[in-house]
């Protein structure tokens, strides 16, 4: 059954910004203004043909009409409601796509009130530290920097155009279908940039991955780092020297409220040119889908590192040339979830880390292995996962390691693109792991695995019987 589309609030918005009547609107789709005002009312969905020529109207893409903004601002209002602070409120997930959907600027208000409301209570739980300081700068009112950066790429759908193409038409320039490599990066560092590379001991790195010196020009990097890293690493450097007019256009644009998400922001969009260059869009994409997406594979066409390859596959979302829509997480042996992105439903936590039913964790028991799994969330969308354990070595005896697993995946109507589904019936698997976003947000009230009680749920406890769980749910 399809999902109806209800996106009569953004119709509203950008028709309003194109500074055209209801009644005109109404004429060139041909419908009358009676029905084009229940359309932005939300009491009537928007049929698939009707979509394209509201876009086609208004001169906008159709993904610019997409209602799963509202899905993430419902996602993300759930997740709000998890907090203690709401325990004696019941609102259902019906209740709150219908405000997300109907008043999404009252939804994003009450996000922003909830971040003030916890900036607050951090600051008065380190109330003497506030009071030495002497600080009354409005920071508790302002949301996380990384908070506001992970929002900004959610919102782009970890996607910027201008960065990617840029990216891709330097590589081409210089090294054609060759491929990147260690020492054409060098090369052009040297020739063009007037910079020169080294590499320097563990111990002379002082534990920088990387450190450049503007006087001298001179870069040095870590023999710490893998190759694929120090790769990753120079392109970073490429994008700083090189695309910081097109970076901070896209800060411009975006709503950051602090210079930290800023600077965060810049970090972030250096490493997302630097991905782009060393796996330009067209070929990487290509051969993606000849490859099925095998990640071993495609580390070793591109020289970059399993992780790089997942996070990149998440990216490819260029309008009218856009790859399978992936998600891409890297967990720690914690279960925080240390990055996060998704071109698919998928809604991942702010806070707090995965559900534990998730083959991710599973991947630092089996180091070496690709673990592949079917799993359905509580919206009823299942999703093709894979999951890998990762090492980051130290580069010298004693050296620190670190130690990670990445989940990656799609949508399981996408599932067979991916080599890792061979051999699993995507009509009918024969596991389907029910899985949630987080305990506090999962809905299942029989999941063995449980640690907490969800947000909008309370908990009862039997008399004369015990159960896996020591309480049981009783949903208001």
């Amino acid at each position: 059954m399809k999902r109806k589309i209800f996106v009569g609030s953004l119709i509203r918005e950008r028709r309003e910004a194109a500074g055209i009547s209801q009644a005109d609107l109404a004429r060139r789709l041909g419908i009358s203004p009676s029905y084009l005002n229940q359309i932005e009312g939300n009491q009537r969905a928007l049929t698939a043909v009707l979509l394209v020529d509201v876009a086609r109207a208004l001169r906008i893409e159709v993904a610019e009409l997409s209602d799963d903004g509202a899905e993430r601002l419902a996602a993300h209002l759930r997740e709000m409601l998890a907090d203690p602070l709401f325990s004696g409120l019941a609102v259902g997930p019906r209740e709150l796509r219908t405000l997300a959907v109907s008043a999404p600027k009252l939804g994003r208000a009450i996000l922003d009130l909830h971040a003030v409301y916890r900036r607050t209570e951090e600051k008065l739980r380190d109330l003497d530290a506030v009071i030495d300081g002497g600080r009354s700068d409005g920071s508790a009112h302002l949301p996380f920097p990384f908070d506001e950066v992970r929002d900004y790429f959610h919102d782009v759908g970890n996607y910027i155009d201008a960065l990617d193409r840029s990216a891709e038409a330097l590589a081409a320039s210089l090294w054609g279908e060759a491929g990147v490599s260690y020492d054409g990066l060098v090369g052009y560092l040297a020739t063009d940039l007037r910079t020169r590379v080294s590499t320097v001991g563990v111990a002379d790195a002082g534990g920088d991955r990387s450190r450049f010196d503007p006087v001298e020009r001179h870069l040095r990097l870590s023999r710490g780092e893998s190759l694929p890293s120090r790769k990753f690493l120079l392109a970073c450097h490429i994008a700083a020297e090189t695309q910081g007019d097109i970076i901070e256009r896209e800060i411009a644009s975006a709503p950051f409220r602090t210079e930290a998400a800023r600077a965060v922001a810049r970090l972030a969009l250096e490493n997302f040119f630097a991905g782009a260059l060393l796996m330009p869009y067209r070929r990487f994409r290509e051969e993606a889908a000849r490859q099925r997406h095998d990640v071993e594979v495609l580390s070793d066409t591109f020289g970059v590192s399993v992780e790089q390859v997942c996070h990149r596959l998440s990216t490819l979302q260029r309008p009218a040339h856009e790859g399978v829509p992936f998600y891409f997480l890297r967990i720690d042996r914690a279960g925080n979830i240390t990055k996060r992105h998704s071109a698919t439903r998928l809604q991942f936590a702010r806070t707090g880390g995965a559900c534990p039913l998730w083959n991710v964790h599973e991947a630092f028991e089996r180091p070496g292995h690709f673990l592949v799994q079917v799993v359905e969330m509580p919206d009823g969308v299942r999703y093709l996962s894979v999951a890998h354990a990762i090492t980051k070595a130290g580069g010298a005896f004693g050296a620190m390691r670190r130690h990670y697993a990445v989940g990656f995946g799609c949508e399981l109507t996408h599932a067979g693109a991916l080599v890792y589904a061979d051999g699993i019936d995507q009509r009918a698997p024969a596991e389907v792991a029910l899985i949630g976003t987080n305990c506090r947000l999962c809905e299942r009230a029989d999941c063995h695995q449980r640690a907490v009680p969800p947000y909008d749920g309370t908990i009862g406890v039997p008399s004369g019987r015990r159960g896996v769980l020591p309480y049981g749910m009783v949903r208001r």
